[in-house]
């Protein structure tokens, strides 16, 4: 059975199927009635995006509860500390609660290579360099990647959903825009 669809979303379309004014939505690239996201990526994020027909399914792929991990890789402005990574890993206080504790290393350069170039590009500043960082949170809630980020002095630049779960957007080779139906769930 078809329950599951994996879109690798572009940057700037609404997880909505409904007509936006401003932006693309979901609906011109997954033309499938009775799907909806099983959790959402930001407007400005890209990357996994997991839509299903089935109500157990996106309950148990959004709702933080289960804790399934969803892997993030977060453009960051400047060079990451030490201090900043771990404070990452302890988890962080955005005011109206506490992260749990997030895995994060740093990306490699080989490994940022296989990223799709983002339309329009992100702002470059010549006098300071950017950084990929790798997260893993079990929770996400509302822009909490780019929160988290912020928090600790990196601000987010662009942010790449890569996984959900065992499902991994680099292993099924999706390009940008396309989807397709899975039978493994995350």
């Amino acid at each position: 059975m078809n329950d599951l669809i994996v879109l690798n979303k572009p940057y700037g379309v609404i997880c909505q199927f409904s007509e936006h004014e401003k932006h693309p939505t979901l609906k011109q690239y997954v033309n499938v009635p009775h799907f909806y996201p099983a959790g959402r990526l930001d407007t400005d994020s890209e990357g996994l995006l997991l839509l299903t027909n089935n109500g157990s399914l996106q309950a148990r792929i959004a709702n933080p509860k289960f804790k399934t991990v969803k892997t993030y890789w977060a453009q960051v402005e400047g060079t990451p500390t030490e201090e900043a990574l771990n404070q990452l890993r302890r988890g962080v206080d955005l005011g109206d609660f506490v992260t749990r504790p997030a895995k994060v290393r740093l990306v490699t350069d080989e490994e940022a290579a296989q990223l799709w170039e983002r339309n329009p590009p992100i702002r470059v500043r010549k006098s300071i360099p950017d950084t990929w960082v790798e997260i893993q949170i079990s929770e996400g809630k509302n822009r909490q990647v780019r929160r988290m980020c912020a928090k600790v002095g990196l601000p987010c630049l662009r942010l790449v959903r890569i996984s959900i779960g065992s499902i991994h957007l680099f292993e099924l080779g999706l390009e940008l825009g396309q989807w397709q139906y899975s039978s493994e769930h995350p």
